[in-house]
């Protein structure tokens, strides 16, 4: 079996087919993600609400009824309130940042490949299990349900981000590395589009079966042709082994000594980029989570429309970051600009940019073709993300990668519990003006955290990357430690 597999697969980069299942791995983890954020609004019945008139509340017009009425009596529905949906949403995030510390650790220690692949298949089956938890146990139930789901995907990056270290040379970084990432801005475009039309067709549990089985299937491909490095895979070419470990081999080490926590929370250039992270997190996890309901209950879109014209800024976004990566390595092969100052100008695009236009959109009122165009605008400058800050995780510690996503991603998570909730108690009648309020803060806390970025970020390896540094690092302190220890026993 080996044999034949190595004979037909010989010729084949597995580095590519890694970064191919990878950019699949993370579409069906958004896909499974994202599409509550659609079907929930088929699930909730619609609240009439009440607003001055000064807000300029987005009339509904004749194309927006129709097929989308009939859905309150084929499908059932449930009396959720806004805060009870932003719960809802937010719930998942509160499994997600328990797991991504365990998940880069595990990921570092035994390899990526079930760490990821498992996270997955638990989040597919969960997702499976979604019509029948809401039937049976309604909000109760369904949160628990997503708080699973977040602990499933917890280990998504960590272990990703793991097994890059050991696949991609520097010279492909950017590229790989953004490939593999951008599978969220894929599964966002997928589950949005894909759920509405789901959605209208048919009803909302169908949602979450589409996908669960897309979930499943994927791990069983990559049970079969995945592995956690070159030196581990049956039919990768000796040439292409060869080539990784002699690009890889400098920085990149089988079996570094344990996490060196004591220097990575020093690390000024790390927490930099945790500011970073914590920033395009605020904005992305805003856009993803409550786009679909601006769309819906601000302008009134049908929820087949709904679904075309929240996925349509994710999809530009994820060509924005393939071009601007293949750039940004080209940029940095060349040494026309420093490995830390086109990460520096990446981050600064994709926070600054995506801002400015997303306000824009919130001061366009109700002009539908505006405020398409300009959240397509800020979300494809906001793809300047991954070859900016997403991938100098791996730029300050190819060995302790895991990890180090494990904490970045983690603490840059909790804005997904935040947001949510600042969104359903800021916008509690869903007008203009308490939109406009709300991506305001978006557009500042883009600004502080990528000041901050700025200023401390470094994409270069960091000394404690270094099994040699870490090594002596400990024997020091060890030593030093038995010499008290020796001068209080003489004494």
């Amino acid at each position: 079996m080996i044999s034949a597999w190595k004979a037909c697969c010989n010729r084949v980069p597995q580095r590519w087919v890694f970064a191919i299942m990878g950019v699949l791995a993370v579409l069906n983890a958004y896909s499974m993600r994202v599409c509550l954020s659609i079907a929930i609004t088929e699930m909730t019945i619609p609240h009439n609400k009440t607003s001055n008139t000064d807000d300029n509340t987005c009339p509904i017009l004749p194309d927006d009824t129709g097929r989308d009425e009939e859905k309150i009596i084929n499908s059932k529905r449930y009396d959720w309130d806004v805060d009870t949906t932003g719960t809802i949403l937010s719930s998942f995030y509160w499994g997600y940042i328990i797991t991504h510390l365990p998940g880069g650790i595990l990921a570092e220690k035994f390899g990526g490949k079930y760490s990821l692949g498992l996270g997955i298949l638990s989040t597919a089956i969960f997702t499976l299990l979604t019509p029948i938890a809401v039937e049976w146990g309604e909000t109760t139930a369904l949160i628990v349900l997503r708080i699973l789901m977040g602990l499933g995907e917890g280990t998504t990056f960590p272990a990703l981000n793991a097994m890059l270290a050991q696949w991609t040379p520097p010279e492909e970084r950017s590229l790989i590395g953004s490939l593999v990432f951008a599978g969220a801005l894929l599964g966002t475009v997928f589950g949005t589009l894909v759920s509405g039309y789901i959605l209208h067709y048919y009803s909302w549990p169908a949602v979450f079966y589409v996908f669960g089985v897309l979930g499943v299937l994927w791990f069983i491909v990559w049970v079969l042709t995945c592995y956690n490095n070159p030196y581990e895979h049956p039919f990768i070419s000796k040439q292409e082994v060869k080539y990784l470990h002699e690009r890889m081999s400098k920085h990149t080490h089988k079996k570094p000594p344990p996490v060196p926590w004591r220097h990575i929370l020093k690390s000024v250039p790390l927490w930099a980029l945790v500011a970073a992270q914590v920033g395009h997190d605020w904005g992305f996890f805003t856009m993803v989570n409550d786009l679909p309901t601006y769309m819906s209950s601000v302008l009134h879109y049908s929820i087949r429309n709904n679904g075309l014209y929240s996925s349509l800024p994710y999809l530009t976004m994820w060509l924005s970051s393939l071009l601007t990566s293949w750039l940004a390595d080209w940029i940095i092969t060349k040494d026309v600009m420093s490995r830390t100052n086109v990460r520096k100008l990446g981050t600064t695009i994709a926070s600054l940019g995506p801002g400015a236009f997303i306000i824009a959109a919130s001061y366009s009122k109700c002009d539908r073709t505006l405020v398409v165009i300009m959240f397509t605008i800020g979300m494809t400058l906001m793809g300047t993300f991954y070859p900016g800050m997403k991938v100098n995780g791996l730029d300050l510690s190819p060995n302790y990668s895991g990890s180090l996503m494990a904490m970045v991603n983690g603490i840059g998570a909790i804005s997904g519990i935040i947001t949510p909730k600042i969104v359903s108690t800021l916008t509690p009648n869903e007008t203009l003006s308490q939109w406009q309020l709300v991506f305001w803060i978006v557009f500042g806390v883009f600004v502080v955290t990528n000041l901050i970025f700025i200023l401390f970020a470094s994409g270069e390896v960091q000394d404690w990357n270094d099994p040699e540094f870490v090594i002596r690092d400990r024997e020091k302190r060890w030593g030093k430690a038995e010499s008290e220890k020796s001068n209080q026993t003489v004494t």
